[in-house]
């Protein structure tokens, strides 16, 4: 005979939620594929959200690297013509070999080539004793300055500029070297 006593003993050390966990891993084996899919649903809710944030992160990088790159480059480009110009030297014309360019030409061909691909044309070149459109002579002072616009690729970022563009302005000032006189035109 069994002794119920020692039988209600053994069951009452038996968790109380032990028959809730049954039962639920019964159940879980069931309903996998509705969990799985409330999952990767939230999944697609957060992607959703954090999507645009994303998007907008990536085209103010994009943006701000080309500005930062273009604005560096100009600098270069005013800098190495500026460097040019205290020589005093000429460069050789492209177009009529054996002659040379004026020297203000000659500058703004190599703060061209040091451009890399940007547009240095409206360059202004200028001297203390020459005035605009002088790069002076021996011991005098020329300034380089170059203005710019860029305009921004991503319409989200050009918002918070006018017109969607940037404008930079460069500038630079050197000494020129004592190079004969006659090499000033």
């Amino acid at each position: 005979m069994v002794d119920m006593g020692s039988y209600l003993q053994r069951s009452s050390t038996v968790p109380v939620g032990a028959c809730q966990t049954a039962r639920r891993l019964r159940l879980e084996g069931k309903n996998r594929r509705c969990w799985i899919s409330a999952t990767a649903g939230n999944a697609i809710t957060e992607f959703a959200l954090i999507l645009p944030l994303f998007l907008l992160m990536m085209c103010a990088i994009t943006d701000m690297s080309r500005l930062f790159y273009v604005e560096t480059t100009l600098q270069n480009a005013v800098r190495q013509g500026g460097r040019y110009a205290s020589t005093g030297n000429h460069q050789p014309d492209p177009l009529h070999p054996g002659q040379n360019l004026s020297r203000v030409n000659s500058i703004i061909l190599v703060a061209q080539q040091a451009a890399m691909g940007l547009n240095v044309s409206n360059i202004q070149i200028s001297s203390l004793a020459g005035g605009a459109g002088s790069a002076g002579g021996p011991g005098d002072t020329v300034t380089l300055s170059l203005t710019s616009n860029v305009k921004l690729l991503t319409p989200i970022i050009a918002h918070f500029f006018t017109n969607g563009t940037y404008t930079f302005s460069v500038s630079v000032s050197f000494k020129n070297e004592p190079f004969p006189p006659s090499s000033t035109s």
